[in-house]
């Protein structure tokens, strides 16, 4: 802070931050100007729905074995059951979702309008703790099995023994390098490869149902199996329930479905304010990918439990986490096998790039307004970055284990359907809508039961969570701390009133008290002054202008300043500020009146009584304090030449 001169930004740096949006330090300095409302821009939807079926229809790759393994010779129930809860559950939440958050922040930003200070943002980063465990784990879940299909191929299988930590820490970097090169080359490639994933799929399933209607005894052994296990139909509907909550990895598409919500184009025209087209042709979007998915689901768990015997699933088997890829091979021979392992490959690697951008779309809209990461955490390459390499360490800790991640990845899921379906009933409640209020909250109950118990069969999965949770609150807290000094208002307008007081009082010298309002009386303002001429040793001629600030939510970290001018008891000038921290909107305040005048202020304070930590403390917390200080520091921060900073006084 010593010199005022900076270097030019070199290269890299530029190229880095590229995009950042420039909110934060100095903005204050300059008036807001009414821009233009964008026009909403994207891709249509189909094709946006191609970027989130990377990942939902990328489950295909190992829900199969994932549901073989967790029912059995019920797992094509268990997956109807799934299917229901799909359709009848998931869909509804998610498309009232979509109107509710255009945004693409999800039911995170509908809860989050529900609780206000700090337990509100509190609640927020433990929601997007389970965000953050819900899209890495589905970076580095998709990676590992995209290199168990690779090292299981048999052209493979001997040159790639034991090489699957490498080959998914390559996959998981190759996803972020395509991220660093540009977000339009990301949504290219997902709709080639969900075009030709689909394509071998459908392939795969006709000749799967083909084997199963031409070889009758598969069905009969089956069904007698079935019945010998569970006994009755009645039977068989009760265990597919309680086994469901293991099959909800079928459900991970619906978050990254709106998470990538701005990216659907909208009708010509349409603003950001009110995006219709982009909510009608999102909800086009949730349906047609969640009616072929179910389709996928039922078909592709029943020919998998008829044709592939059970100990196949089984760790080590041939088709453990790649039941689909096995029956390629079996019934299609090497050749085609090995491109549709090409293709899952690809899919399963590339189904990290709706968790990306979902990650990319979520954490830079809370955690930089919150305070409570660096500023270039706005910036699309930065985060990039850091999220790959979470990647890594996350991949390394399971050692590219698909079944290990199984767990988290579903608690994450489970959490954030759970918490979508509690906002929307909240909405529907607000909004008077008596039957949906009902409906939401049935599918609320349903999906609180499958959390709880899928916590219970695999509590690693929250303790996972807890992990991303805790690692997020310490992080931000710190930062939020880190940045306790830094000036958070991001522009000052004033009224006519105030104007006229700024300009009036610039034609001698600019003193203004910072007074904490109380009763407002008229001795209030009188005995406010004589304190400050007595403890500054100012002549009676000298004249001041009153600031007072009143504390709104002090958890908030940056917004705009409005300052009104009024006069007090046909005598006393005041400026009335609202802010989340008296500090930093006294010291945006001076800088503007600075700037505008072209004069340099000077700002009276009283001493804050008590122990300077508490102090800090109320200032941190509530944004109160040690109030003269603090204002003067963030000045400090904020205009590093001495000559032209605002005068502080205390007495």
């Amino acid at each position: 802070m010593a010199t005022t001169e900076h270097p030019p930004p070199s290269r890299l740096r530029a190229w880095m931050l590229e995009g950042l949006s420039d909110m934060g330090k100095g903005q204050a300095r300059r008036p807001a100007q009414a821009e233009p409302k964008p026009e909403v821009k994207g891709q249509p939807w189909y094709r946006v729905m191609c970027l989130t079926g990377v990942d939902y229809f990328s489950t295909l790759g190992y829900q199969p074995g994932i549901a073989a393994l967790a029912a059995g010779l019920l797992s094509p129930i268990a997956t109807i059951v799934l299917v229901i809860v799909t359709l009848a559950g998931a869909l509804p939440v998610y498309r009232r979702v979509a109107e509710e958050s255009p945004h693409g922040q999800g039911s995170i930003a509908m809860l989050e309008r529900l609780l206000t200070f700090w337990k509100g943002k509190l609640f927020v980063l433990t929601l997007l703790g389970f965000a953050a465990t819900d899209f890495l784990i589905t970076i580095t879940l998709s990676a590992a099995d995209a290199s168990t299909h690779l090292v299981e191929n048999p052209h493979l299988e001997s040159a790639l023994h034991d090489k699957q930590m490498v080959i998914t820490l390559i996959l998981v970097a190759l996803l972020g390098a395509v991220f660093l090169k540009g977000f339009l080359e990301a949504i290219g490639v997902a709709v080639a490869l969900v075009a030709s994933y689909l394509a071998l799929n459908a392939v795969v399933v006709v000749v799967g149902l083909y084997h199963v209607v031409t070889e009758g005894h598969v069905v009969a052994d089956w069904s007698n199996a079935l019945t010998a296990e569970h006994g009755n139909v009645f039977v068989m509907i009760g265990v597919a329930l309680i086994v469901f909550p293991k099959l909800a990895l079928g459900l991970s598409g619906f978050e990254t479905g709106v998470a990538v919500m701005p990216h659907v184009k909208g009708d010509p025209g349409e603003t950001e304010e009110n995006p219709e087209g982009r909510i009608r042709d999102t909800k086009k979007l949730l349906t047609v990918a969640a009616l072929i998915m179910s389709c996928f689901l039922i078909t592709t768990s029943f020919i998998t439990t008829l044709l592939i015997p059970e100990k196949e699933f089984e760790p080590g088997g041939e088709a453990n986490g790649r039941a689909l890829a096995y029956l390629s091979h079996e019934y299609l021979g090497n050749a085609f096998g090995t491109v549709y392992d090409v293709s899952t490959i690809a899919i399963l690697w590339f189904a990290g790039a709706s968790a990306m951008a979902g990650l990319l779309n979520l954490m830079p809209r809370y955690l930089p307004r919150y305070g409570m990461a660096p500023h270039w955490a706005r910036a699309v390459r930065p985060m990039v970055i850091v999220f790959t390499l979470v990647g890594f360490l996350v991949t390394w800790i399971f050692d590219a284990d698909v079944d290990a991640q199984g767990g988290a990845y579903a608690t994450g899921v489970l959490v954030l359907i759970s918490s979508a379906a509690i906002a929307v009933t909240i909405a529907a409640r607000k909004a008077g809508q008596r039957n949906w209020t009902i409906a939401f909250a049935v599918i609320s109950v349903v999906f609180l039961y499958t959390t709880v118990v899928n916590v219970i069969e695999r509590p690693d999965g929250v303790k996972i969570g807890a992990c991303f949770i805790a690692g997020i609150i310490l992080i931000s807290l710190l930062s939020r701390l880190l940045r306790a000094f830094e000036l958070r208002v991001t522009d000052v307008t004033m009224d006519d009133m105030a104007e006229r007081f700024v300009r009036d009082i610039a034609s001698r010298k600019i003193r203004l008290i910072a007074n904490e309002p109380d009763s407002r009386d008229k001795a209030e303002y009188r005995e406010k002054i004589e304190q400050i001429r007595n403890d500054n040793d100012l002549p009676e001629q000298e004249d001041f202008v009153f600031v007072e600030v009143t504390v709104t939510d002090p958890s908030e970290f940056e917004a705009g300043l409005t300052v009104r001018g009024e006069v007090m008891h046909n005598r006393y000038r005041v400026l009335t500020l609202e802010s989340s921290s008296v500090p930093n909107a006294l010291a945006a305040l001076l800088l503007h009146v600075r700037d505008s005048t072209g004069c340099i202020p000077h700002m009276y304070f009283e001493w804050t009584e008590g122990s300077p930590f508490a102090n800090f403390l109320r200032f941190f917390l509530f944004g109160q304090g040690e109030v003269a200080p603090v204002t003067r520091e963030v000045l400090r921060e904020a205009e590093p030449e001495r000559e032209r900073r605002p005068r502080v006084h205390t007495g």
